[in-house]
């Protein structure tokens, strides 16, 4: 009986003792959970709630009409195809040139420090600098144009043309790929050497052990950067916007653009719906390459 009241006892001071922890836990918490609902989950609340009525001032339930109605906007359209195409021209050029610079400075080479900080000093550029930078090279009397001409080539219209589109692309991999490569380098300094020394002793070449060792080591970690580098590209338009305007060449009328010129023109209700739209299409993007990734093993993101 003793011994019955004694872990009946052990238990209950067990139990207080967790609950005491988690209490404490969620005071810790608290701070970060308040500013969560303040600055996120509220606003969020409150622009679905603006979609579905008629304006701000009334308050009108409208339900999916202000939907259908950015939907079929020509400017939305355009805006969200831009975006597409952006995004699937600039994310995989950004992974292709970051993962091959970061196996370069890998290596070790003479000289790879001085390298490595050059393509990560755009990092801490102010984006005023890039667009600057950028407009010193393609401006109308800006370097590129000065080298086409001096081979008896014309002179192009890099900011008010379709020329505008690799531009936007060239200003996002170079605003962004350091990041991307110093993520890379960490991923290949966490693939023991021993199975590279191990495969080659085994014969196997230098593409053999980057296809059959380093690539699959180092998925889970590309894709996290995968998912960072399409989050980026939803945010590049302050270099965008500083660098082509309001309403820049239809080619690289953004989103981003769309939902500045409605905040601009103070319609709420058709910035709560672009919005919400954005919203949905990034998560069900990114849950859908969470669903096509773990099939590949664990992805820790």
């Amino acid at each position: 009986m003793n011994n019955g009241a004694k872990k009946t006892s052990d238990s209950k001071k067990i139990s207080m003792l967790n609950v005491k922890n988690s209490f404490t836990g969620f005071l810790f918490c608290f701070p970060a959970i308040a500013g969560l609902m303040v600055f996120f989950a509220v606003p969020f609340g409150i622009c679905v709630f603006l979609s579905l009525t008629e304006n701000t001032g009334s308050g009108v339930f409208v339900g999916f009409a202000n939907y259908k109605d950015i939907l079929a906007s020509a400017a939305f359209r355009l805006a969200a195809w831009n975006t597409f195409r952006f995004n699937a021209a600039a994310v995989p050029l950004i992974m292709v040139f970051s993962f091959c610079v970061a196996l370069m400075l890998h290596q070790k080479l003479k000289g790879y420090e001085f390298f490595r900080a050059i393509f990560i000093f755009p990092l801490v550029l102010p984006a005023a600098s890039v667009v600057l930078f950028f407009q010193m090279v393609f401006g109308g009397s800006g370097m590129l144009n000065g080298l086409l001409e001096k081979f008896g080539l014309p002179a192009a219209d890099w900011f008010g043309s379709g020329a505008s589109f690799p531009v936007l692309v060239a200003l996002y991999v170079f605003k962004n790929c350091g990041y991307n490569i110093i993520l890379f380098l960490s991923a290949l300094n966490s693939v023991p050497k021993e199975y590279s020394e191990a495969a080659c002793l085994d014969g196997a070449n230098r593409m053999a052990r980057m296809t059959k060792i380093t690539l699959p080591l180092i998925f889970p970690y590309s894709f996290f950067i995968l998912v960072i580098s399409i989050i980026n590209s939803f945010r590049s338009f302050r270099e965008a916007y500083m660098l082509f305007g309001n309403y820049p060449d239809g080619g690289v009328y953004m989103l981003q653009h769309f939902m500045n010129n409605n905040f601009g023109s103070l319609n709420y209700t058709r910035l709560a719906c672009g919005a919400i739209i954005i919203f949905a299409m990034i998560f069900v993007f990114v849950s859908v390459l969470l669903r096509l990734g773990s099939r590949n093993g664990d992805i820790e993101l």
